[in-house]
């Protein structure tokens, strides 16, 4: 066992924990971070075990509600970067804030404990080393374990998860079918249109897309300005639904999609401008939700079956953390019940950053939890009356992140917070 209690150990150094990171070294506490890769980027580390993106990714949100707080993307970068320059921008903050001492690589940390009635956490690694922190950030990502829908029957051709899918090369002439309309969903059979001999895109429930760009700005910076002038929900559903038809011509329906079932914001919108074109050309074909595989044919719940070489299944992820057990996470309702997601609510030192889904870019969210554990860590050591306050409130309040919209039960909405 080595010592290691006058620091906190944060686990991951991609996005999430290199704001923890950042924001515990501008505090003056001591910390480590252990990352398992070689090299920082978590998820945008492109060709690594761990990172579910693909070769074309590109952020979806635009770059200025994409950076962190107090580092901005170079001017030179186009509005929506590719995953390259996303992980060129991770090192260049990590390299300005003198974040790589402070890293581990090639560890993987394989479980966390409490000791001493939670005064202490002991960290152990695949090494068999096990070291005692005085608390523990965990920033490691939760869009890594593929969640796979359950259909009866079996499949005989190929198939494979969003995470999973790289390239289009496995997709060139054939006969493709993907499932879900996530983003990731929406871009991997748009791409698949090009390089396919034919793409049937699944949807098991209706959407409201919307384009990248309204009025020639990015559709984020549009969507913030009724935020930010606090106009109450009901007038933001008017006037999105009031512009939304400017940008795209004809309702979903119009191309074989079902019609939306909620209200607009209950569901995390699609932001994609091309699918609704390849729809219209023919490109794509809608297809409703499967309902059984059948060796090289599917058959879906309108009674149509087609011929089917590849499936990707782009259905989302699994919220799970293998190295520690859920009592100690405060596990309830398929996810861990942290105040504002962050702070835990009996433990002093033990937090979760990242663990968030919302319509804006995740890096400023990540660097505010940062702050806010940063400062809690430093009250708690040099000014207890405003920790007391804080570990009162994480104790007794409920997390209240939806911003009044009642988002529909789903899994994908198990993480769902209103940015703003």
């Amino acid at each position: 066992m080595t010592d290691e209690t006058y620091k906190y150990c944060v686990i991951g150094a991609g996005p999430a924990g290199l704001a923890a990171a950042k924001n515990l070294k501008q505090w003056n506490l001591p910390f480590e971070v252990i990352e398992r890769e070689d090299d920082i980027g978590g998820n945008w580390y492109y060709g690594k075990p761990q990172s579910s993106i693909y070769r074309s990714t590109h952020m979806i949100t635009s770059k200025r509600f994409s950076e962190y707080t107090d580092f901005l993307m170079p001017d030179h970068y186009p509005t929506y970067i590719h995953n390259s320059l996303a992980l060129e921008y991770l090192r260049s903050y990590a390299r300005a804030f003198g974040l790589y001492d402070n890293i581990q690589f090639n560890q993987t940390v394989t479980r966390v404990e409490p000791a001493e009635g939670g005064k202490y956490w002991d960290v152990s690694f695949d090494s068999g080393e096990t070291r005692r922190y005085r608390g523990v950030l965990i920033a490691n990502g939760h869009s890594w374990d593929p969640n796979f829908p359950q259909y009866p029957g079996n499949f005989s051709g190929l198939s494979l998860h969003s995470s999973e899918y790289k390239t289009p090369d496995c997709l060139k002439d054939k006969r493709v079918l993907v499932v879900g309309a996530g983003n990731s969903g929406c871009d991997i059979a748009v791409e698949s249109s090009h390089h396919a001999l034919q793409t049937f895109h699944s949807t098991r429930r209706g959407y409201y897309y919307w384009p990248k760009y309204l009025f020639g700005i990015p559709s984020d910076q549009w969507a913030e300005i009724p935020l930010a002038l606090r106009l109450p929900l009901w007038m933001r559903r008017f006037f999105g639904k009031l512009i939304l038809p400017m940008f795209t011509p004809g309702r979903p329906e119009r191309y074989g999609l079902p019609k939306p079932d909620h209200k607009l914001f209950e569901v995390h919108y699609i932001l994609n401008s091309t699918l609704l074109y390849h729809l219209d050309h023919g490109d794509l074909s809608p297809k409703p939700d499967v309902s059984e595989l059948c060796g090289t044919r599917v058959r879906f719940r309108d009674g149509t079956m087609e011929q089917i070489d590849v499936i990707v299944y782009a259905t989302g992820f699994n919220v799970v953390f293998p190295f520690i057990d859920k009592l100690h996470l405060n596990w309830k309702q398929g996810r861990p019940q942290f105040y504002l997601n962050v702070l835990h609510p009996h433990y002093d030192n033990l937090f979760l950053i990242g663990l968030f889904q919302t319509s804006t870019g995740f890096f400023p969210l990540m660097d505010y939890q940062s702050q806010l554990v940063a400062r809690f860590l430093y009250a708690l050591q040099h000014d207890p009356g405003k920790a007391s306050w804080l570990k009162r409130r994480k104790l007794q309040e409920r997390t209240k992140i939806d911003g009044g919209i009642k988002y529909t039960n789903c899994s994908r909405h198990l993480l769902e917070c209103e940015h703003f």
